[in-house]
């Protein structure tokens, strides 16, 4: 048994030392866990401040008061997030990325750019819903209470409501993170520079795929172990506030 160990690590060394440490190409692969990671926090804070307009004007729009007036303005823009977030949810992201990348932005050779956008969009339609629900979970009575004292919507929204309910989604925002850390991988399929592409490229001049998609894997792995770590630690945090 111990002799076919060492055969296999005869077999399989010089193609690991091929696909990381010659012409110190394990410095390729650091560059692309950062562009990944790079990619993740900026597609996940554009879809923020997108699902949150977007999930505002939807709790807006179904809290309103059965025996007043609809609002027609809010009505609209209410339609527009629904067929916003009908399509992206969808849709695969990977035909989203050829849609900006093909028919919306064709001449644009920023492939990391696209990919950015693309993956931003796609995130907010989903944090839309995950904070559409959060919203949804505070008592009316709360809202109702602070217009009494003088606060109009937007303050409500901002120091009442939505402080409540980010304790409520916090877990559902943590995976959408690193799911949408690990679907950057799909913006290598429109010619963006991320971990997946330089993987790629190195076992394209190797000509030995194995270790370098092995390697990111277990790079991912790594990654999303830590960051589901720091995400139970702070929801213990918050636990801990609330009993205080």
């Amino acid at each position: 048994m111990f002799q076919g160990a060492i055969d296999w690590l005869d077999r399989i060394g010089p193609r690991v030392y091929t696909a990381f440490v010659e012409g110190d190409r394990w410095k390729l692969y650091l560059k692309g866990l950062g562009l990944t990671l790079e990619m993740t926090v900026v597609a996940l804070c554009f879809g923020l401040v997108l699902g949150l307009i977007v999930a505002v004007i939807r709790t807006a729009h179904d809290q309103q008061r059965v025996d007043r007036r609809k609002n027609p303005l809010l009505g609209l823009l209410n339609g527009i997030c629904q067929i916003y977030t009908t399509v992206i949810r969808g849709t695969p992201m990977l035909v989203q990325l050829f849609i900006w990348t093909f028919v919306i932005f064709p001449s644009v050779r920023n492939k990391v750019l696209i990919g950015f956008i693309g993956l931003g969009v796609n995130s907010g339609a989903y944090v839309a819903e995950i904070v559409r629900g959060g919203l949804m979970s505070v008592d009316v009575g709360q809202s109702e209470a602070s217009r009494s004292l003088g606060m109009n919507y937007l303050d409500t929204m901002r120091f009442i409501v939505v402080p409540q309910a980010f304790k409520n989604i916090l877990p559902s925002l943590g995976n959408e993170f690193i799911t949408l850390f690990k679907d950057t991988s799909l913006v290598q399929a429109i010619g963006g520079t991320e971990l997946l592409y330089y993987a790629s490229t190195i076992g394209g001049r190797t000509f030995d795929y194995m270790p370098p998609l092995i390697g990111i894997a277990v790079m991912y792995l790594v990654v999303v172990i830590v960051l589901t770590w720091l995400q139970s630690k702070l929801e213990r945090r918050l636990r801990q506030s609330d009993r205080r």
